[in-house]
């Protein structure tokens, strides 16, 4: 579709493995002959980069910021747009923070797949700033954002201006880039591959959560809610932090921790829990349409990302989620009751998912795509 065409894809970083690399790897499936660009790349030993060529910035050669690229806040914007990119046709940046900030020539589109607009400068800013995770750095931190963070946004702003067509990644993204950015997007949903998930009717007695130990995705909340009803719960993450260590010390026995479990494992215990628990106000996370590939029902926080994958007036509601108000103990042992009184239809929770399949991205990506390059020729 794309012969004679040269690409380049450019992403924020390459160091951990979250969902924004898994969209970048579909991208890079769609486009096998695409260049990689980024800031640092610490994935050498990943059979997803054979043969590709990577392009990293001068931060991979800046020893501490190399491992760190969250700390060279400063330094990111220059890093993009120092990158060489004249000789390419179609540029594509899945971006949630400074590679949409490349710059090319006047005649190649810049397609920027936007999983939000930077949430450290826009719409979570204040957050950020009282839970920066910079350990004894973080005085230092919060005197340079507060100096640096009007230039930061005018910066980020402007070089919008760069990209010829954002998509984004939900509905609430979509709101985000035309308040933030005052410009249109087209919606494309990210994808699961839904072969790859194991599933099983037959259910264990225990809740299940998986993500990084960072303030925003509630582990507190699943540690003191479960702590009260000692009802067992698996809590999963690959992050060893000040938080993390907090917690499993004042879980109880009925609160059960595993550390860096493989994908395999994790759909595993997916789909044997009784429920999937999905406590924080996300833009998009994929995970909960995951547990449903596995036929496991949601506990949910009603808002954002939760609402926009399955509203109250949905079809298959009950059989598939159970939502609870507020992020409060009281608000998510609630549902855990109602959740208990509830029988589910494990077969309608899989038909759901089949709304996220890979095959739905592939060809929405490759036809915008398209579409875009004909009416700019």
């Amino acid at each position: 579709m794309f012969e004679n065409k040269k690409i380049a894809i450019i992403t924020d970083w390459i160091k951990d493995i979250w969902w924004a690399e898994k969209v970048l790897f579909d991208i890079m499936d769609l486009f096998p002959e695409a260049d990689i660009y980024t800031s640092v790349f610490w994935q050498e030993w990943n059979p997803m980069f054979e043969w590709r060529k990577i392009y990293t910035s001068f931060l991979q050669k800046i020893l501490f910021l190399n491992k760190r690229p969250k700390m060279a806040l400063m330094f990111r914007p220059r890093a993009f747009e120092s990158f060489d990119l004249w000789s390419y046709d179609i540029v594509i940046s899945s971006s949630s923070a400074e590679s949409k900030w490349v710059i090319t020539k006047p005649e190649t589109i810049h397609f920027c797949y936007c999983h939000t607009p930077t949430r450290y400068f826009w719409s979570h800013y204040f957050e950020y700033f009282e839970r920066l995770e910079f350990g004894i750095l973080n005085f230092v931190a919060k005197i340079a954002m507060k100096f640096f963070i009007h230039n930061l946004r005018i910066w980020d702003f402007v070089a919008t201006a760069r990209v010829d067509f954002f998509i984004a990644n939900s509905v609430n993204t979509a709101w985000r880039i035309a308040k933030y950015y005052r410009r249109e997007s087209k919606l494309i949903y990210p994808w699961i591959d839904l072969n790859s998930f194991p599933f099983s009717d037959i259910k264990k007695d225990y809740y299940f959560y998986v993500w990084r130990t960072i303030p925003y995705k509630k582990f507190d909340l699943l540690v003191d809610a479960f702590n009260k009803n000692w009802k067992k719960i698996i809590l999963s993450t690959a992050t060893d932090n000040v938080l993390y260590r907090k917690l499993i010390k004042i879980s109880k026995p009925n609160i059960i921790w595993k550390f860096w479990l493989t994908n395999q494992q994790v759909r595993q215990h997916m789909s044997e829990a009784k429920a999937f628990i999905f406590p924080p106000e996300e833009d998009l996370w994929l995970v909960p349409i995951e547990a449903m590939a596995t036929w496991t029902p949601v506990i949910a926080y009603k808002k954002w990302w939760s609402l926009e994958t399955v509203r109250e007036n949905h079809k298959y509601l009950p059989s598939t989620w159970v939502f609870f108000e507020e992020q409060t103990v009281e608000s998510l042992n609630g549902a855990i009751e109602k959740f208990e009184t509830l029988e589910f239809d494990y077969h309608k929770i899989r038909e759901y998912s089949y709304n996220f399949d890979i095959s739905i991205f592939n060809k929405e990506i490759l036809n915008f795509i398209k579409e875009k390059e004909n009416i700019k020729k």
